[in-house]
């Protein structure tokens, strides 16, 4: 009996363009109308028979992956750490897409450190809620999926919780960064059944790491 096609899920947007020449290096490699920005297809043929791309936005490929409708894909360690979905595994760290979670308020905003109770506007609501939880702080979380940058000046939430990565756009807003909460890179995820019923899954994995390990050999001799 034939094996059905790998379903391999990458994020729309920037983590995807540093991605792209290590999905390369690894054999993933997409056709070219992947690449075509008036393209609004979302799922892709690649250069191998077997494996079919798709490209959905970053929280999705969790989901995708967790769900068994994808088998691997390649996520942000944030989005990992904010579904904690028990199917999903993350062997290998990329180390692309480097950037952090940090808590972020007005440069002229109250100082309130010391409150028991938080509003705070973000896309991460579990992340921020145990965040806050370590520090017996309760967190009143308003989701929200972009412009977080405006809840502050609008009276919204006197925090955001948000992705750092030059602090260019906090700056530009008029915010200051206040904690850092995560480190964030890449992660190559599979989903835990596909990676035992699936050799292929467990070869991927293995050309992943080795060349990720490559590149941290290069990095270090260079």
């Amino acid at each position: 009996m034939p094996q059905s096609d790998l379903t391999f899920a990458v994020p729309k947007g920037r983590l995807l363009d540093d991605a792209l020449p290590v999905m390369e290096r690894a054999g993933v490699v997409p056709e070219a109308g992947f690449h075509d920005k008036a393209n609004r297809a979302l799922c892709f043929a690649t250069t191998r028979d077997d494996l079919r791309l798709i490209r959905v936005r970053a929280f999705d490929v969790a989901t995708f992956v967790a769900h068994g409708a994808a088998q691997i894909g390649i996520v942000g360690s944030d989005v990992i750490e904010e579904f904690d979905y028990s199917d999903l595994y993350a062997p290998v760290d990329l180390d692309i897409g480097h950037c952090h979670l940090a808590v972020a308020q007005a440069v002229d905003g109250t100082d309130t450190n010391g409150a028991s109770h938080v509003r705070v506007a973000t896309k991460y609501p579990n992340i921020t809620r145990r965040f806050y939880e370590r520090a017996g702080v309760q967190a009143e979380c308003v989701k929200l999926n972009g412009a977080m940058e405006l809840a502050p000046s609008l009276g919204l939430a006197g925090r955001i919780v948000d992705l750092v990565s030059t602090g260019r756009t906090l700056k530009q807003n008029g915010l200051v960064e206040t904690q850092r909460i995560l480190d964030i890179t890449a992660r190559l995820i599979v989903n835990r059944a596909a990676l035992k019923t699936d050799a292929r899954v467990a070869e991927l994995v293995e050309t992943f790491r080795r060349e990720a390990e490559a590149r941290a050999d290069e990095k270090a001799a260079a």
